[in-house]
C-alpha cells in the first residue's frame, strides 16, 4: 500500500467543521479504496495561539515540513484582534507558506453549471466559467523590506512597504503557468503594472523572454491588472489562466471567487518547486472563504471548497487524477440535485447542514467510485 502522509490544520471558526467533512472522505478511501493516507493533525491561528502563543508551534511545523501535504483550514476571528502583529491568527499562514517555500498559488475559478442563476452576474456571463489565476505567493510588496512605520514625529507617521521581485521569482512562476496551460486551453494572460511600477516593467519582460525561450507554443497577452480586474467583470470567460504577482493576485482571484456565486465553493493549491531527488514538491491546499466566526459552531458552513481543494490534493500531490475528477464529478452531481448549504440555497432548494452536504458527496463520491 502507497503511503500518502497528510497533516490536517483546521484552524479556526468554520475551519473544523469543514475538515470533518474531508475526513470522512479520507475514511472512505483508507477503508474502501485502500488509499493509504497517513493522518497527524496540529493547531493553526488563533487556536495556536491560545494553544502556545504563537500562530504555530515548531513542532506543527515540523509535522508540515515532513508530510507530502497539508490541508488548511481556515484561521482568524474577533478573539484575537488584539493579539500582538507578529503573532496575528494569519502569520501562521503565512510562515507555512514562506518556509515550505510555497511560490505558486493556484486559485481557479469555476462556475458549476447549477450555480450559473447564484453569481451576481448574468447566467450567460459566467456559465461554464473556468479559469485558473495562478499567483506568486512568496514574494513581492507582502514580503519585501523595508517594512516599517516610522514616527516623523509632529503627530505624523509613515508607513512602508516594499514590492521587490528578482528575475528568477518571475521565471518559475511563469513556468508553471504556461506548465498549467498546456494542459489546459493553452492561453496566458500576464498581468501587471507596468504603466506606473518599476516591478512591473520587469515582470512583463521577464514573462514575455520565458515564454519566447520555453513556451512559444503556449498564447500569451499581457494586460495591466486594473484593466484585467475590469474584464474579469465585463467577460471573464476570454481567460484561461492569469498569472500575475502577490498583490493583484490576492485582489484579482477575489473578484474571480465571486464569479462563481460563493466564496464558499472555491478551493486553492500552493506549490513549492519540485524536489531534484523525488520530483515531490511541497504543497498546502485551502479553501478561499475565511474563518467565517458569525456561523462557526452553527452548521451552516458550505464545506465544498474543503472538499475541492481536497479534490486538487489529490490531483497535484498524489496524482490520483481519477479520483480527483471524480469527486468534483461528486461534488457537481449533489448540486444538479438541488441538494444546497444555506449560502447558495434559493426558491425550493433542499438546504442542509455541513454535515448533511458532506455525507451527500460521500455518498455520490463512492457511487462513482465503487
Amino acid at each position: 500500500m502507497t503511503s500518502r502522509k497528510l497533516l490536517l490544520l483546521p484552524g479556526d471558526g468554520i475551519g473544523p467543521e469543514a475538515m470533518t467533512e474531508v475526513r470522512k472522505l479520507i475514511d472512505f478511501m483508507n477503508n474502501e479504496l485502500q488509499a493509504g493516507f497517513e493522518i497527524e493533525e496540529g493547531v493553526v491561528g488563533g487556536a495556536a495561539y491560545d494553544a502556545h502563543g504563537q500562530a504555530i508551534s515548531e513542532e506543527d511545523m515540523a509535522k508540515a515540513m515532513a508530510a507530502d501535504a497539508v490541508l488548511f483550514g481556515a484561521v482568524g476571528g474577533p478573539k484575537w484582534d488584539s493579539v500582538p502583529y507578529d503573532v496575528r491568527p494569519e502569520a501562521g499562514l503565512l510562515r507555512l507558506r514562506k518556509d515550505m517555500e510555497l511560490f505558486a498559488n493556484l486559485r481557479p475559478a469555476i462556475c458549476y453549471p447549477a450555480l450559473a442563476e447564484a453569481s451576481s452576474l448574468k447566467p450567460d456571463v459566467v456559465e461554464g466559467l473556468d479559469i485558473l489565476i495562478v499567483r506568486e505567493l512568496t514574494g513581492g510588496v507582502y514580503f519585501g523590506e523595508p517594512k516599517e512605520i516610522i514616527d516623523l514625529g509632529n503627530g505624523q507617521k509613515r508607513g512602508i512597504d516594499t514590492q521587490i521581485y528578482d528575475t528568477y521569482e518571475i521565471e518559475r512562476i511563469a513556468g508553471v503557468a504556461f506548465e498549467l496551460a498546456r494542459n489546459r486551453r493553452n492561453k496566458v494572460t500576464s498581468m501587471e503594472k507596468r504603466n506606473v511600477m518599476k516591478s512591473g516593467v520587469l515582470w512583463n519582460e521577464v514573462v514575455t523572454n520565458t515564454h519566447k525561450e520555453r513556451y512559444s507554443d503556449v498564447e500569451l497577452d499581457h494586460m495591466l491588472a486594473d484593466a484585467g480586474g475590469m474584464q474579469l467583470v465585463r467577460w471573464p470567460k476570454q481567460f484561461d489562466v492569469i498569472v500575475t504577482d502577490n498583490l493583484f493576485g490576492d485582489m484579482l482571484s477575489d473578484v474571480a471567487a465571486m464569479l462563481t456565486g460563493s466564496l464558499g465553493m472555491l478551493p486553492s493549491a500552493s506549490l513549492g518547486a519540485p524536489d531534484g531527488k523525488t520530483g515531490k514538491r511541497k504543497a498546502l491546499y485551502e479553501p478561499v472563504h475565511g474563518s467565517a466566526p458569525d456561523i462557526a459552531g452553527k452548521g451552516m458552513a458550505n464545506p465544498i471548497a474543503m472538499i475541492a481543494s481536497f479534490a486538487m490534493c489529490l490531483k497535484y500531490s498524489f496524482d490520483m487524477v481519477t479520483e480527483a475528477d471524480r469527486l468534483e464529478a461528486a461534488i457537481a452531481n449533489v448540486l444538479d440535485r438541488g441538494i444546497r448549504t444555506s449560502d447558495i440555497a434559493s426558491g425550493d432548494m433542499t438546504t442542509v447542514s455541513t454535515g448533511q452536504m458532506g455525507d451527500e458527496i460521500v455518498k455520490e463520491f463512492r457511487a462513482l467510485s465503487t
